[in-house]
């Protein structure tokens, strides 16, 4: 899906739950959009900068963590970037990603059985899921 594309989906998301999507917000979508891979906050902020001088780290946290409760992107904990979800329209869906340590690609993956397997040992240890996202890290079929 293009940039255009998944910025009007975006948009009425954010119409029908309500939500501001702000032009700052939006300058932070759209530069998430361009990127394949993950990418980090100050990477952003610097991005950002060229559009927006004033920019501060304030202005790209607040962004990110609003396309983070949409589920516009997703935090990788373990690298602290961020990636976009081109498939957000699936609201609390299950995140698994494989995380490429060569070229730092990172694929969303949907694994149904995954998301089954762990829900039921969470289920089986009195434990509830609210939040789930699965990160592995390797090397992707092209660094290989």
């Amino acid at each position: 899906m293009n940039n255009t594309k998944l910025l009007e989906q975006a948009k009425l998301v954010c119409q029908k739950r309500g939500a501001r999507f702000t032009p700052a917000r939006e300058q932070v979508f759209l530069l998430l959009c361009q990127h394949e891979g993950a990418i980090g906050a100050y990477d952003l902020l610097d991005e950002l900068k060229t559009t927006d001088p004033s920019a501060k780290p304030a202005t790209i946290y607040r962004a990110l963590d609003f396309l983070s409760k949409q589920g516009f992107v997703h935090k990788i904990e373990s690298i602290n970037a961020f990636v976009m979800c081109h498939h957000f329209s699936e609201c609390n869906h299950p995140v698994q990603l494989f995380i490429c340590d060569q070229c730092d690609n990172v694929e969303e993956i949907q694994s149904n059985n995954l998301d089954l397997a762990l829900r039921a040992m969470a289920d089986a240890n009195g434990f509830t899921i609210s939040h789930q996202i699965v990160e592995a890290h390797g090397t992707c079929k092209t660094c290989q």
